[in-house]
């Protein structure tokens, strides 16, 4: 049996796969990239982020034509061609893909396409439409992510019962659409189906959209679904789905009530799964968590000396930013270097209408583990800067030490919030207090302003809110 031999190998290319691989490369590592789909960039470039977000874009254009009447400004009813728009979607995929392909080539990696598979600790084959090859190594970074959850009572292999992924792909606009989660997903998807056209119910099990956000952070954002959604069920849950003809029949319970309904599609976004299965961890020493996700210590090591795993298929929260994050860190600790994934400052985004972002301590963590802190807010609505781009619904808070007034945690809702939330991030990082974003001179009239504003209001001195108080001036000696 012919082996390729190398020092490391990735399986998986997405953000973390890719940027591990590239990382590894830099440091002078001979590095093979394996890859089972014939794009790189994983799920996040292909099935994910990216088409997300270009889709958002359409359908935060959409509502801004909708809505341009109100500045005095008719453009008429918005006309979608949809092969046109998913044309667009995808030439953007294709353009970044081949974009990671070329930063690969220029760097010497070696990319293998091909479902990996591992025979030990030590050998990877990989089944490429060529035939089988083994890959000895001496380590292994395991960068597979996940993929959308799918329970067995929703799994009628009916295409009308989607995930995200096929919903994605924008086959077509069902005039009915059932969305079974609230959460990040959810709420993104469900934005852009209803600025197509779709008349979009939302179940969801908690009695709260987007777990994890501040309930004041969730407000504007729940007032914008109320608006645009058909209807939002919270504490709600579908007890079964079956076949109807074209349709989906969708049983579902509310406060005891049972109702039963049909929906042209039904996506289902109840959560993500790693991608263990199939993988050939039982070969090794590679142990899972109860959930299946690989377990990994600081440095992202499992407990197979050999193999390393970051992204999705390590747990903890699954964004792009973090799979990133713990490349660099796995790769620095293979080339020796002190690093570790601890007291780490992990944005999180939901590319809503209007966005949300926060970072750090939230107010919630901070009432749920009995932490004392204080909290500033600005609401938007006296922020020029959102007044003249007519998105007032939002506000800004920083969670904050009452001893140091060091900033524990940011949050933000509004237009940009994605954007605006690094400067949130460096100063949960850097230890900065309230009195140094509120010395710090932020332009105007921008949206960023409203940081120091918030800060502005912990001390009283905003000229642009009502939370004034008089200053104690020492007496002039």
């Amino acid at each position: 049996m012919k082996y390729i031999e190398t020092e490391i190998v990735v399986i998986g290319s997405g953000p973390g796969g890719y940027a591990a691989a590239f990382y590894a490369a830099d440091h002078g590592k001979k590095v093979i990239l394996v890859e089972k789909d014939l794009e790189l960039g994983g799920v996040c470039l292909n099935r994910g982020c990216i088409p997300s977000k270009a889709l958002l874009h359409a359908a935060h254009l959409l509502n801004e034509v909708r809505h341009s009447k109100e500045m005095g400004i008719s453009f008429g009813e918005a006309k979608i061609d949809l092969d046109k728009l998913r044309s667009w979607k995808d030439s953007i995929l294709r353009k970044l893909s081949q974009g990671v392909r070329s930063m690969g080539k220029m760097r010497g990696v070696e990319v293998m396409h091909g479902r990996g598979y591992l025979e030990d600790s030590r050998t990877l084959r990989v089944e490429t439409t060529e035939g089988q090859k083994f890959v000895r190594f001496q380590k292994a970074i395991l960068a597979v992510g996940s993929e959308p959850a799918m329970p067995k009572a929703f799994d009628l292999g009916n295409k009308r019962i989607m995930t995200s992924t096929e919903a994605l792909e924008l086959e077509d606009v069902p005039a009915r659409l059932l969305i079974v989660g609230g959460g990040y997903i959810g709420m993104e998807l469900g934005t852009v189906y209803a600025a197509l056209g779709s008349k979009i119910v939302l179940v969801e099990a908690l009695p709260n959209i987007l777990a994890g956000a501040d309930p004041d952070l969730v407000r504007p954002v729940m007032k914008f679904a109320l608006a645009h959604f058909e209807e939002v069920r919270l504490s709600s849950k579908v007890l079964k789905m079956e076949t109807y003809l074209k349709q989906i029949k969708v049983i579902s319970e509310t406060a005891g009530q049972k109702r039963e309904e049909l929906y042209d599609r039904v996506l289902v976004s109840v959560g993500r799964k790693p991608n263990c299965d199939e993988l050939g961890l039982k070969n090794t020493k590679v142990a899972l968590d109860e959930k299946g996700f690989v377990k990994v210590d600081v440095h992202q090591q499992t407990s197979d000396p050999a193999i390393l795993a970051i992204g999705d298929v390590a747990g903890g929260v699954m964004l792009a930013h973090k799979a990133v994050k713990e490349a660099r860190v796995a790769v620095e600790y293979l080339c020796g270097e002190a690093t570790a994934f601890e007291d780490i400052v992990m944005p999180a985004v939901v590319f809503t209408q209007p966005e949300v972002a926060w970072c750090g301590l939230t107010e919630a963590e901070a009432k749920a583990k009995g932490i004392e802190v204080k909290v500033a807010r600005f609401p938007w609505a006296a922020l020029g800067r959102a007044l003249t781009i007519n998105k007032p619904d939002g506000l800004t808070k920083l969670i904050l030490d009452p001893d140091t007034e060091r900033v524990l945690g940011v949050g933000i809702v509004g237009s940009g919030a994605g954007d605006i939330i690094s400067e949130g991030v460096l100063a949960v990082e850097m230890g900065a207090t309230a009195k140094d974003i509120a010395e710090s001179i932020h332009p105007h009239p921008t949206l960023s302003e409203t940081l120091m504003e918030t800060a502005e209001v912990f001390y009283g001195i905003s000229a642009n809110s009502m939370s004034g108080r008089k200053i104690e001036r020492q007496p002039q000696t």
